[in-house]
């Protein structure tokens, strides 16, 4: 005999006598009962055990009611409990039943939305052959999980674990259902100790114990089980019910029993079988009586007392809900029990938790105590496929297995995951960018060449340093405005040059700081107006020497076609072009502060948007033409003679210029970040450092350290002397000349002939004085000097009209000079030069010839 199922009959006829004894029940009326060992043929039922989660259907078991909890619930449960813990990887054994089958299905379908993976699903029932209980043993053995769910009734969990024993597992954590975790007869498997599992809550019925004990043997033998509990409990007959055994005598003490019958210390399946009558009685009580009195002779049927079952919701004197859903199921109310080791080794039951379903999702659980867990280890055991993905990675699942083995990999460039086990990666704002560890997103660092950065320092100093030059070789030149040297270098050009090269060192400065709409325009325009005015007076310049020097045309006056006047307007000439072409780009796109976020992933770089690339590179490639022609211009008349003109340093200056634009544009576009802008900045002062050092550092070294070279004199003095010397014999007569006809005349100290001479080139020879007469629009002077030798200065000039003499500086006649060397470095040696020939008004070189007015009125 089962004691404990005479508990649960016994535990019915309690209540039905206390129904009977109660006035505001059923008052008036006697319940009976029947006991049967079967519910099959009842055609409703109010059930205390049966938990399978099919008797939920009401098309199939419509009159079907119980008090104990669905397995439905419990399964569910059972997932959260597994995912509250944080297992993720698991094991799985059922009875191969109903009840397993059932509500391992449902647990399987709960643990799969809570993510729990289950490494395999067994199912065993008692009467299968032991091959197959071992085959599910070594399963058990072999797997890698460590937590295990039985959902199991307590005759196949007894069988499984008597197995395990043969050849023990690793240490386990069992999780296991109402269905044997309150068995009493397990608890002598060690290995199960540190399980937790699910069962009805512990209560208390006031008076059960009394009811339960007020039995003597005369009662003993008014029912068939009381008379088998009687004689089980004592080993004893009772008067002629059985033989063989020695009969009762009356000295047994019920009292000094020690079995489930007379334990009501727990009462959890009991009370249960208490609720079920009580709800009998009012749905009862709902059909034949009213608020006041019952009707004795009403007749119901079945159907009505299964309506009113459907309503009934009341309160035991013990605190118990009772009530039914739509299904006939109460409120899921559990107590987590967990087996601990007691003092003297052996386990025991302890409930350290509850489980009410009715609760806010989250909050179903509530614990009481600590859990001791399997090993009797403190710390909760950790069963997973796969370690959690800690933030900043994501989970990929491994080929071929189950959703909980995965791998983790590193969220992508520009995402993070700030959750354990994310299944995403989420990419942070265009302004943001992940931390090192890639769990949370960080403003980008915004980048541009600030005023406390180094390299702006630097440029700064350059740039200051730069202008402080420009400034001060103009003030040299300006306390110097009347020396030769800087006469004949065109003041008024070099001091609107250093001007402009001034601006250009300084609007470098523009580039420096943040970029704001202000800025961002005014750095390129000021860059590109600046730059065309250094570049047009150059070219301004140049265009002077080569229009001195190549007029095309003899007896051509072209330099009063490019005087001061026209210097100037082709200066502001060039110039208005760069304007109008900044000012178109600054009213159709004008540049403006932008942020970068392409070139850099985790950087922001605040620099100035072009606005119209069209309107950019239009400004460079006009300060390209610019520089290109002065270039070109300054190369063709680099050859001139060298102290007339500044060809060959503009030339010089021209080629640091383009060199450094032309390295500056594939610098410029590969450049990152900042380094754009100091690239820019750099080709600004390296181009506008080479423009000052070889235009004006020259000039300002004689003006400052070699003050007797400033004379007209020495810019006067060709640096290949040649020397003409008379011969002793006079080859032609000196013709009659009149007052305007200009004619050479040799004169020897002793007296000599007037005549016409040739003299032979031999070299740098010197020879005697000869008095000159040349260009009759000029006033005659006389020249001191002892030889011929022809020097860049005042010459020997007497009129034959006047035949006077003075003496006075005459102008430079530079074009004699340029006819002389072309002379001296094109004719052999021994070659004659013929004085009278090559000594006219007009100079030829290259077979072009000049004015020598030009070069004169170039020179004054």
């Amino acid at each position: 005999m089962i004691f404990s199922e005479l508990q649960f009959a016994r535990a019915m006829e309690f209540a039905i006598h206390e129904i009977n004894n109660r006035t505001d029940l059923l008052p008036g009326i006697t319940l009976g009962y029947q006991i049967h060992d079967s519910c099959g043929a009842v055609p409703m039922a109010v059930s205390h055990y049966a938990t399978c989660a099919c008797l939920s259907d009401k098309r199939q078991y419509p009159a079907f009611f119980r008090t104990v909890p669905s397995d439905h619930h419990q399964a569910a449960a059972l997932a959260k409990i597994v995912k509250h813990f944080g297992w993720t990887w698991i094991g799985a054994v059922r009875s191969d039943s109903d009840y397993g089958n059932n509500g391992m299905a449902a647990f399987l379908k709960a643990a799969q939305e809570e993510g729990i993976c289950v490494e395999y699903s067994e199912s065993y029932y008692r009467t299968d052959p032991r091959s197959k209980l071992e085959r599910v043993a070594n399963v058990i053995r072999r797997s890698t999980a460590r937590v295990i769910v039985a959902f199991l009734a307590s005759g196949e969990m007894r069988f499984l674990l008597e197995e395990l024993t043969r050849q023990p597992p690793p240490p386990l954590q069992w999780i296991g259902t109402e269905g044997w975790i309150l068995d009493p007869e397990l608890l002598r498997f060690n290995m199960c100790a540190g399980a937790i599992g699910f069962g009805v809550p512990r209560s208390e019925i006031p008076g059960l114990r009394e009811f339960l004990l007020d039995l003597s043997p005369a009662q003993a033998l008014k029912s068939p089980l009381l008379t088998e509990f009687w004689e089980s409990s004592f080993s004893c007959s009772l008067k002629g019910s059985s033989e063989g055994a020695r009969e009762c005598d009356g000295s047994e003490d019920i009292r000094a029993l020690q079995n489930p019958y007379t334990d009501t210390s727990e009462l959890r399946a009991t009370i249960l079988v208490y609720k079920a009558t009580y709800a009998i009685a009012h749905a009862i009580h709902g059909v034949i009586c009213n608020d006041t009195q019952c009707d004795k002779s009403a007749k119901f049927a079945p159907w009505q007392i299964l309506d009113q079952l459907k309503r009934v919701n009341f309160t035991t004197k013990n605190g118990f809900q009772v009530s039914f859903d739509s299904s006939g199921d109460p409120v899921a109310v559990y107590d987590l029990i967990n087996w601990q080791v007691k003092k003297d080794g052996g386990l025991d039951f302890v409930a350290v938790g509850h489980y009410d379903s009715s609760r806010p999702r989250g909050q179903e659980f509530s614990m009481s105590r600590a859990i001791s867990w399997m090993g009797g280890q403190t710390e909760v055991p950790r069963s997973v496929c796969s370690e959690s993905c800690p933030p900043g990675t994501r989970k990929v699942v491994q080929k071929g297995k189950p959703v909980c083995c995965y791998d983790c990999i590193p969220c992508a460039e520009g995402e993070i995951s700030n959750k354990t086990d994310s299944l995403n990666c989420v990419r942070c704002p265009s302004e943001f960018w992940p931390n090192i560890q890639r769990d949370s997103c960080l403003p980008k660092t915004v980048e541009f060449l600030s005023w406390d950065d180094t390299l702006s320092i630097i440029l700064t100093v350059f740039s200051i340093t730069g202008a402080f030059i420009a400034v001060c070789v103009a003030a040299i030149f300006y306390k110097h405005r009347t020396s030769p040297i800087v006469r004949a270098n065109n003041s008024e050009l070099s001091f609107l040059l250093l001007f402009s090269l001034t601006l250009c060192f300084l609007c470098s400065l523009t580039f420096i700081g943040q970029p704001s709409d202000w800025s961002c325009m005014l750095r390129h325009t000021a860059f590109g107006i600046t730059f065309v005015l250094c570049i047009s007076c150059v070219l301004g310049k140049t265009i002077v020497v080569l229009m001195a020097f190549r007029a095309t045309l003899p007896g051509s006056n072209a330099m009063k076609w490019f005087g001061p006047p026209q210097q100037r307007l082709s200066v502001l000439a060039f110039t208005l072009i760069q304007v109008l072409i900044c000012v178109l780009w600054l009213i159709i796109a004008p540049p403006f502060p932008l942020k970068n976020l392409k070139h850099y992933k985790e950087r922001i770089i605040l620099e100035c948007g072009l606005g119209s690339a069209i309107g950019f590179w239009a400004v460079l490639v006009y300060i390209g033409f610019l520089a290109l022609l002065c270039f070109i211009l300054a190369f063709l008349a680099r050859k001139l003679p060298d102290n007339f003109n500044e060809a060959k340093f503009i030339t010089f200056s021209m080629l640091i210029f383009c060199a450094v634009w032309v390295t500056f544009i594939p610098a410029y576009v590969s450049s990152p970040g900042k380094f754009t802008v100091a690239v820019e900045i750099f080709a600004i002062l390296s181009s506008s450092f080479g423009l000052i050092t070889c235009i004006f550092a020259p000039k300002c070294f004689i003006i400052m350290f070699r003050p007797d070279q400033n004379t007209k004199k020495h810019l006067m003095v060709f640096s290949n002397i040649v020397s003409l010397r008379s011969t002793s014999n006079c080859q032609m007569p000196l013709p009659d000349t009149g007052p305007t006809h200009t004619h050479i005349a040799s004169h020897h100290t002793s007296g000599g002939c007037s005549s016409w001479c040739k003299a032979p080139y031999r070299g740098p020879v010197q020879c005697h004085t000869h008095p000159i007469q040349f260009l009759p629009h000029l006033e005659p002077t006389t020249c001191p000097r002892e030889f011929c030798v022809l020097f860049l200065g005042a010459h020997s000039i007497k009129s034959s009209a006047t035949g006077s003499d003075s003496s006075r500086t005459s102008a430079p006649l530079n074009c004699l000079h340029s006819k002389l060397s072309l002379l001296s470095s094109t004719q052999g040696a021994g070659q004659d030069i013929d004085i009278a020939k090559e000594v006219p008004s007009m100079v030829s070189n290259g077979g072009k010839w000049y004015s020598c007015n030009a070069v004169i009125q170039l020179m004054t």
